[in-house]
């Protein structure tokens, strides 16, 4: 039963024998994915080129590495792990005295399997890999197993760029045309179909609409065109006079550049990964209610790198910042489909897949009709998901100009073509909205916007005008008043001059000077009275306004706060934007590090190694806002 209720979980009836992993030989491995769509594949160990013992203790390894629970869950990574034995069975097999058992295997093998995969660098995702399965292996060689144990070398991740506004927008450009093109030839082809079934379309008055509605009939019904009996199963000749198979197949179903097109609008929009959306479901939850609001469609989307986080629901209503609006259109008006939102552009797809769906007993978004695969690889038929390959081969056929950058602009002829990937697709989303989609922020701060070279300079121009305007107003607003130590000592003999120096009366200096004002950073002299609030009314405001508020003072006693929410906000640089930090904290942060120049290096250092654990404990709450009156 799960952790929150419910009903008990499925069990296998009494009697029931699971299937065993391992093959009686022991050279075969049956790894069954974790997603139910993807069908069970047996691993054959037996084609290796070792000794049948060592086939056996790869098998054995292997099986253990991709058991329920040890991490690889799908077949792509099973298959990966397989590929990277095979090539180390390969590599052992060309050895001057190959192998023949685990304990034979020497640091060399694996040092020469790392250079042909190009060295430590480029291969150190595939090595970690390739060390984690032979950790299983048992009776491995003391010198062998230290080498596995090594710290593999970090992989150097390549700079990318990511595509200008102007790049972004002619790539999403020719995607909604496809798209409203997709739109207008299956739903006028169903239209024609429906009539058709429905007995309006006169045989004698028009022959030609009569047998296309027939032959829509039929591509419905079988998922192919009507065919001659025999080997060839070439189609009958009065489809062909019709025209192509492509066309009849894509009259109902989208094809490879309309599928394409609305993977790429997608990934644009959402900035989601591209192996999410190649999972994402077509069912949804109308969090709208159909009541005449935002539209809102709730999918249940699956990114699997996130382990235990995988799975989380996104909202596809909102608008990108950087997509202009269209002129107001209907739904009805089919020369102007509305793709203005992830909503539109999902709903759509969800419609326009639907017969695809039902054939391939599916609930994946991303379905399409393919006439088959390079050189015969794979029949004509219904396929889920598409990869770079297939967007690239879409591009290809559209005039998508790069930006002509740098020394690019005193180059002769024609500007290059972009060469467009679901991965920079999803860069260029991050790069313009500046907001995480499926990662954390510190994610998006150092792993895509770290690494992109497409705005560099011109985001530096941002962040530096940023920064320099939250600098701007700490210089323009009024200085924290702070107490010294020399006013608390003449506070106790004369409070009424030193209450009179900070416009204070001495009542409030002496609930300053204990305490009784505090707010975190500062105490507050007058909390009706702030600028903050209506005359009269309490503030509400964040304790992080007191920096630059007429209300507040400061005493000694605050400096250990001031420090370690300085260092605190410091410290959040690594984990958010630059722009959204110095959005964010810049300001505040100006004015802590004005306030600790002012009390002076020796006094600050004491106060940053006494701070106490109630002071940390303190801080951290009011950074995570729980402070804050809501």
């Amino acid at each position: 039963m799960s952790r929150g209720g419910g009903r008990p979980a499925a069990v296998p009836p009494p009697g029931t024998r699971l299937r065993p992993r391992t093959g009686a030989d022991g050279l075969t491995v049956r790894f069954v994915p974790e997603d139910p769509s993807d069908d069970p594949f047996e691993f054959d160990f037996g084609r290796l080129p070792l000794s049948p013992l060592l086939q056996r203790t790869f098998a054995a390894a292997f099986a253990e590495r991709t058991r329920p629970g040890a991490g690889l869950r799908s077949w792509e990574a099973a298959q990966n792990a397989f590929e990277d034995l095979r090539t180390f069975a390969r590599v052992l097999s060309r050895s001057p005295r190959p192998p023949l058992a685990a304990a034979h295997l020497v640091p060399a093998h694996l040092e020469e399997w790392v250079l042909e995969r190009g060295g430590a660098e480029r291969a150190s995702r595939a090595t970690g890999q390739l060390k984690l399965t032979l950790k299983r292996i048992e009776g491995l060689d003391a010198a062998f197993l230290a080498k596995l144990t090594e710290r593999t070398a970090r992989r150097v991740r390549a700079e990318t760029r990511n595509y200008s506004l102007s790049e972004l927008k002619r790539i999403t450009a020719a995607a909604r045309r496809d798209i409203r093109a997709a739109a207008l030839r299956i739903r006028s082809n169903r239209d024609l179909l429906e009539q058709w079934r429905h007995g309006r379309i006169d045989a004698d008055a028009d022959s030609q609409a009569f047998r296309r509605g027939r032959l829509l009939d039929h591509v419905d019904r079988h998922g192919d065109v009507p065919r001659y009996p025999g080997g060839r199963r070439a189609p009958m000749r009065w489809a062909g006079d019709l025209g192509t198979v492509h066309d009849h197949m894509t009259a109902l179903h989208l094809g490879l550049a309309d599928t394409a097109a609305f993977v790429v609008l997608l990934i644009a929009m959402t900035g989601e990964n591209a192996s999410t959306v190649m999972r994402a479901p077509a069912a949804h939850f109308r969090a709208d209610g159909y009541a005449g609001g935002p539209a809102t469609a709730i999918v249940g989307l699956d990114k699997r790198r996130r382990a235990a986080n995988r799975y989380r629901d996104a909202a596809l209503v909102d608008l990108p910042s950087w997509i202009p609006l269209p002129d107001k259109i209907t739904e009805v008006n089919l020369d102007r489909v509305p793709l203005n939102s992830p909503f539109a552009v999902y709903s759509l797809m969800v419609e326009l897949g639907a017969p695809a769906r039902t054939a391939l007993s599916t609930g994946r978004l991303v379905v399409w009709w393919s006439p088959g695969g390079g050189g015969g690889a794979q029949p004509p038929g219904l396929r889920e998901a598409v990869d770079d390959g297939h967007i690239q081969t879409w591009a290809a056929r559209h005039d998508l100009p790069a930006d002509q950058r740098g020394t690019a602009r005193t180059r002769k002829g024609p500007p290059p073509q972009l060469n467009v990937t679901m991965s920079r697709l999803r860069l260029s989303q991050a790069e313009l909205n500046q907001k995480p989609a499926s990662h954390t922020e510190a994610t998006l701060a150092n792993e895509y916007l770290l690494r992109n070279r497409g705005n560099l300079d011109e985001y530096r121009r941002v962040v530096a005008a940023a920064l320099e305007a939250e600098a701007g107003k700490a210089r323009t607003r009024g200085a924290l008043q702070v107490l010294t130590d020399q006013d608390i000592e003449q506070a106790r003999v004369d409070p009424a001059s030193v209450a009179k120096r900070y416009g204070l009366d001495a009542t409030r200096l002496k609930e300053l000077i204990s305490g009784e004002l505090d707010t975190v950073m500062t105490g507050c002299t007058d909390h009706t009275g702030g600028p903050h609030a209506p005359a009269g009314e309490p503030c509400r405001a964040s304790f992080m306004l007191c920096l630059s508020c007429p209300c507040a003072r400061a005493a000694p006693h605050h400096l250990p706060f001031q420090v370690l929410v300085h260092d605190a906000l410091d410290e959040r640089r690594r984990s958010m934007t630059p722009l959204k930090w110095s959005e964010r904290f810049a300001l505040p942060f100006t004015q802590l590090a004005d306030l600790l120049e002012r009390a002076g290096q020796a006094p600050v250092e004491h106060a940053r190694s006494t701070a106490s654990e109630d002071q940390k404990k303190i801080v951290q709450r009011f950074l995570n806002r729980e402070m804050d009156l809501r």
